[in-house]
C-alpha cells in the first residue's frame, strides 16, 4: 500500500507544476481559476483547469498528501484508466456543483484539487468501507464508511453555514462524482455490498432533499 504509481505522480506532478506557476504568476492564476463570472461568459476551461491550481503549499500538500494515502485503494481495484476517469469526473462534479450553487455570485472563485481528490477518497472507502482511518484527535481507528458519511454530513453543514473559506460544494460534488463512477465501473458492489453502498449514498440524499425543500440556505 501506498506505492507511488505512476498515475499518482503524474497527476501530484501535474499540481504542483500548475499550482507553482499560479504562485509566481499572478495573471496566470487569475486566468485559469474557478470564477462564476468568467465561465458564465464562455471560459470553461477554468472547470478543469482550477483543479491543478492551489491558493499556497499547504493547500497544494494537504490535498496531494491525501490523494497519495487513498490512491492505491482505488488503482489496485480499477486500474489506471478508471483511476484517471474518476479523478478528472469528481474534478468536473465538484465545479459543477459549486457552479449550480453560485450561479448567481459573479464574483465567486476557488482553486483546488479537493473535489478530485474528495471524489477519489470517496472511491477509496466504496471498494474498501472497513478501511481504517485516524483523526489527530480521536485516538481510535475509524471504519471508512462511518467517516465518508460523516465527511459529506459535515460538507452539507459547511455548505449551509458557509463555514470558513472551503469549497463545500466542490468537495460534496467531488464526492458524489467518485461514488457514482465507481459504481458505474464496478457494479458488482451493489451485489456483493449493498450496505455499505447505500450508507455511503445517505447524504447525497439529504442533501438532495434538503435542497428540494429549501433547507439547505
Amino acid at each position: 500500500m501506498y506505492n507511488l504509481g505512476l498515475v499518482t505522480i503524474a497527476i501530484i506532478a501535474a499540481n504542483v507544476i500548475m499550482s507553482f506557476k499560479g504562485f509566481g504568476d499572478r495573471l496566470f492564476f487569475e486566468k485559469y481559476k474557478f470564477n462564476v463570472g468568467s465561465i458564465r461568459r464562455g471560459e470553461q476551461i477554468r472547470m478543469f483547469s482550477s483543479g491543478f491550481l492551489h491558493a499556497d503549499t499547504t493547500h497544494l500538500f494537504m490535498n496531494m498528501i491525501t490523494l497519495y494515502f487513498f490512491a492505491d485503494a482505488v488503482l489496485d481495484v480499477l486500474g489506471n484508466f478508471n483511476f484517471i476517469v474518476i479523478y478528472i469526473a469528481s474534478l468536473i462534479f465538484g465545479n459543477l456543483l459549486s457552479l449550480y450553487f453560485h450561479k448567481d455570485e459573479y464574483w465567486y472563485s476557488a482553486v483546488g484539487a479537493s473535489g478530485a481528490v474528495t471524489g477519489i477518497l470517496y472511491a477509496a472507502i466504496l471498494i474498501q468501507p472497513e478501511m481504517s482511518l485516524y483523526m489527530f484527535f480521536i485516538p481510535i481507528p475509524i471504519p471508512g464508511y462511518i467517516f465518508g458519511v460523516g465527511y459529506l454530513l459535515y460538507s452539507i453543514y459547511g455548505m449551509k453555514k458557509r463555514i470558513g473559506n472551503i469549497g463545500h460544494d466542490a468537495h460534496f460534488g467531488g464526492a458524489v462524482g467518485g461514488y457514482v463512477i465507481t459504481l458505474l465501473l464496478q457494479p458488482s458492489l451493489l451485489q456483493t455490498d449493498l450496505v455499505h453502498v447505500g450508507l455511503l449514498a445517505i447524504p447525497i440524499i439529504i442533501l438532495f432533499v434538503m435542497h428540494k425543500t429549501g433547507k439547505l440556505g
